[in-house]
């Protein structure tokens, strides 16, 4: 018999969030494991909404999946499994990788089985990514690979790693590099936390010493690397701009590392009453312009001229961004692409944190200057200042830098702007046309 059924991809936006609803209702179990709801969740096609059908996906546009998003979480169920497997891994290997990575890493992706980082960046190769240096030779079926690599967000937690290393350095620069799914768990692999000034370690460093990977995990062909990366940037930028939703706000983390897989789904969520409890304080260090109104509104500063500018530049950044992200809705309809979109995003998404950092530090006034960087002394903090949301805002305060300069820093972001959109000239170099082993290096 044929299926007549109409695509989730050809139906309104509230047609599928009543479709949701439904599969909500008959699958979501809080007593189950968070291994057999991410399973459930995942091949259902809900864990990750804009993906192909035929992969695990519903074909649905950037907007009504993070409606999808919303919905999963207003409901009370836990999200899709957070982190670069969903952000950036899945989405690339489906673009680029075989079917049968497809079924295995993908499938795996979704599922919550293993986390992925992100192998790109180096000492000497950071906004200056092709000029990376580790290197991988065949032996065999397999690569060896040497190197160092930095910045590696969730690094200590990864099942898995996405790696660019340099396959022909006799190639010009941004030729040579080939693009590898690699297990993290093997001899060789030597993972360091890098501590940040917020108390936390996200980001690592790692040391590969003759790790092997096997040909098959070659994504998207041998010396096409870059062509890859490019892609995997490309949904980094889009994802973490403003707008752009957000893969990773599940509070179970996926992967056989952290150790949330065998422990009850429902311990991880958030009941109707909690989440009403909160009401917009809990948005507050992620850029949320109406927790930051609760906040000024308690600290008796809601009509204190200056902080209502920056509350009202906040709320116009995010306006901005929520239209940016409408015109990318109706482009793509239109079979139409918005040169540059995705780097205005994530330029936006670097000034709204910085307008949040600010304005949240002068509603906090003096003690804004306070902060904890251990679990015991944020809850000595919260006790002493009867203020929950004070270690948000700082937090949020300390690691605002940041954004500016992961998934490629605000200059980058200009220049590809400037390059590529507008047809401005580069700065001459001789990186297309000399082999990588015979150009000046980077440290």
């Amino acid at each position: 018999m044929t299926d007549t059924a109409p695509r989730t991809a050809d139906r309104s936006e509230t047609e599928i969030i009543a479709e949701l609803d439904e599969w909500l209702n008959e699958n979501w179990d809080p007593d189950i494991t968070v291994e057999e709801w991410w399973n459930r969740l995942g091949l259902s096609g809900w864990g990750a909404p804009m993906w192909p059908e035929e992969w695990y996906g519903k074909d649905l546009n950037r907007s009504e999946a993070v409606a999808v998003q919303n919905r999963i979480g207003e409901f009370g169920a836990l999200p899709a499994p957070g982190g670069l497997g969903l952000l950036l891994a899945g989405p690339t290997i489906i673009d680029h990788g075989s079917d049968e990575h497809k079924r295995t890493l993908v499938k795996d992706i979704i599922t919550g089985q293993r986390a992925w980082c992100q192998l790109f960046s180096e000492p000497g190769a950071g906004s200056d990514l092709a000029g990376i240096n580790a290197r991988a030779l065949k032996d065999g079926e397999e690569w060896i690979v040497n190197g160092q690599k930095v910045w590696t967000s969730g690094g200590h937690i990864a099942d898995m790693g996405m790696l660019i290393a340099r396959t022909d350095p006799e190639q010009p620069k941004h030729q040579g590099i080939t693009y590898f799914a690699v297990d993290m768990h093997q001899d060789g692999m030597d993972v360091r936390p890098l501590k940040e000034m917020t108390g936390r370690a996200m980001f690592n460093e790692v040391f590969m010493s003759d790790i092997r990977v096997p040909d098959e995990w070659v994504i998207g062909g041998l010396n096409n690397g870059w062509r890859v990366a490019n892609t995997t940037l490309m949904y980094e930028r889009s994802g973490l701009g403003a707008g752009g939703g957000s893969a990773a706000a599940s509070l179970a983390s996926p992967g056989t590392v952290a150790g949330d897989l065998a422990k009850r789904v429902g311990d991880f969520v958030r009941s109707p009453d909690q989440r009403r409890s909160t009401g917009g304080g809990a948005t507050a260090g992620r850029g949320g312009a109406k927790g930051l109104i609760e906040m000024a509104k308690a600290a008796g500063k809601v009509d204190d001229g200056p902080i209502r500018q920056d509350l009202m530049r906040l709320h116009t950044l995010h306006e901005i961004a929520r239209m940016n992200n409408l015109r990318a809705k109706a482009a793509k309809a239109a079979k139409k692409d918005i040169p540059g979109l995705p780097n205005i995003m994530k330029l936006s998404m670097s000034e709204i944190l910085r307008v949040n950092r600010e304005t949240g530090m002068k509603i906090l006034g003096p003690m804004a200057t306070l902060h904890a960087y251990d679990g015991e002394s944020r809850k000595k903090l919260d006790a002493a200042t009867g203020n929950p949301f004070l270690g948000m805002i700082t937090e949020s305060a300390l690691f605002s830098p940041g954004p500016a300069i992961y998934g490629g820093t605000d200059q980058i972001q200009k220049n590809i702007i400037g390059e590529r959109v507008l047809g401005l000239p580069k700065e001459p170099n001789q990186d297309k046309v000399l082999p990588f082993k015979d150009l000046p290096k980077n440290g």
